[in-house]
């Protein structure tokens, strides 16, 4: 191999994805393995693995499939970019800044989220102390 390409488990271990999560990415098509090894193996990228990335950033934020298939597709678009007119470039950005807005939103709730639950964790510790401070001793 020369260097530039990646074997699942090695992709695997950089996105913090399983294999089994890789696998099924490709069977929905949101990633598909670069190349593939004289023996038959997956052989990834650089560019594979952010793709991966960035389905792995949207995951959490609660996108589904089609609309990381739809965000993948407009960048890829963009990326390629040499034959579009300038309605679609700008079709294309829109929808990027719709995700974009999407993802903003989902950010702001989580943020909230996180906020109430270190509240309630810190809730518990002050329990926690204030009742191992005034337990009875015991004789």
């Amino acid at each position: 191999m020369d260097g530039k390409h990646m074997q699942i488990g090695e992709v695997a271990a950089r996105t913090e994805l399983s294999l089994r999560t890789i696998r099924h990415y490709e069977e929905t098509g949101l990633v598909v393995p670069s190349a593939r090894s004289q023996g038959g193996f997956r052989l990834y990228t650089e560019a594979d693995v952010a793709r991966l990335m960035v389905i792995r950033r949207m995951k959490p934020l609660g996108f589904t499939l089609d609309q990381m298939r739809d965000l993948l597709d407009a960048t890829d678009r963009l990326d390629a970019g040499a034959d579009l007119d300038a309605d679609d470039r700008e079709a294309l950005l829109e929808r990027v800044r719709t995700y974009q807005q999407a993802a903003a939103e989902q950010v702001d709730k989580l943020r909230v989220q996180l906020s109430r639950a270190g509240d309630f964790e810190a809730t518990l510790r002050s329990r926690l102390t204030h009742t191992a401070t005034s337990a009875p001793v015991q004789t």
